[in-house]
């Protein structure tokens, strides 16, 4: 395993981070709990999760995967070995009025150390902007003049609370833009307020979207990319090209996999096999390696539905594509470019 420094701390992270939005749905408690012991023992320590989890959010799922981690972080005793990551909702999502003002990150807070079984979280992660952005396949910014919206002083004086209480260590965002980022950073010198340490936004061969103003962002003000979605929702894990079968993920999140299950996107993914065939490498290993040596990526977050697939993804840290390689991604994406948002 290949460790790098989370931005602007002092956590070691593994180049891999373990995914468990399936934890509680798709995965089972007992497979969770494989999982998370595998990873410990293939050098992974760095786990994120969010209080929404498992997806499709559902208030009455809501929470289960930061319990059933939480139930394993007392049985393995292995707290300390961890860098543990969640996050806090924004608004309109499950919940409508649930903004990041003062008393719901408070709350929200109390409530996932209380699920964890643990009285630190290392990264606590806004999980989507408190204002109007398009995300989550969305591709075009809508402006809307009746939004509303807390402040962002006032979510980082809140979340400056949370940590001289000693409940959060440090704080990131997710699914953010150029704007938000720089907004964000701005304020928290100017107020000396708590800084925001990392990025998590979808990013892979497909989409590319992060290129195009956040690469620059992450690099220019250091401020990592914890690049979710690194395999669109398994199409590129080289597992779909026959259908959908029961119980995989496109298959459990339609409403989330929908930009990802066209023909045209599959044909995508097996121009992207067959390249990575050329040079004896699996569709998920090409993708993985390809997103690890992006020089703005702290760490790729994988989330597995099986053990088998958790093991290849994890081996893809031994992949180092050459520039050749490299240059041929790039030549595919130029064929198609950021079909999905």
């Amino acid at each position: 395993m290949y460790y790098t420094t989370l931005s602007n701390t002092d956590l070691n992270v593994s180049t891999i981070c373990l995914g468990t939005m399936g934890y509680g749905r798709q995965v089972t408690e007992a497979d969770a709990f494989k999982q998370m012991d595998t990873a410990i023992e293939r050098g992974v320590n760095f786990f994120d999760t969010a209080e929404m989890y498992p997806v499709p959010p559902d208030m009455e799922f809501a929470g289960r995967t930061e319990e059933i981690i939480g139930r394993w972080l007392r049985q393995s005793g292995k707290r300390k070995e961890i860098v543990l990551a969640t996050k806090v909702s924004g608004p309109g999502r499950y919940r409508v009025d649930h903004h990041l003002r003062k008393d719901c990150i408070e709350t929200c807070v109390n409530a996932s150390l209380k699920r964890l079984q643990t009285d630190v979280v290392d990264l606590y992660q806004l999980h989507w902007p408190d204002r109007n952005v398009q995300m989550f396949g969305v591709r075009g910014y809508k402006h809307s003049e009746d939004e509303v919206m807390t402040p962002i002083a006032e979510t980082l004086k809140a979340l400056d609370d949370m940590i001289t209480s000693g409940k959060i260590r440090h704080v990131g965002l997710s699914n953010e833009t150029p704007w938000g980022t720089m907004e964000f950073l701005r304020l928290s010198k100017e107020l000396g307020l708590p800084r925001m340490v990392s990025v998590q936004n979808v990013y892979s061969v497909i989409n590319r979207h992060y290129d195009i103003g956040m690469a620059e962002v992450s690099m220019r003000e250091n401020i990592g990319l914890l690049a979710y979605s690194p395999l669109g929702y398994g199409i590129l894990g080289g597992h779909y090209f026959d259908g959908f079968p029961k119980g995989s993920r496109p298959d459990v999140h339609p409403e989330f996999a929908v930009r990802y299950r066209s023909p045209a996107m599959l044909k995508i993914a097996e121009e992207y096999a067959a390249l990575g065939k050329k040079y004896d490498l699996t569709l998920a290993q090409l993708s993985l390696a390809f997103l690890r040596q992006q020089p703005f990526v702290t760490s790729t977050i994988i989330g597995a539905s099986t053990l088998q697939q958790l093991e290849e993804d994890i081996g893809s840290v031994d992949v180092i594509l050459t520039e050749e390689v490299l240059s041929s991604i790039d030549a595919l994406h130029e064929k198609y470019p950021n079909r999905v948002a």
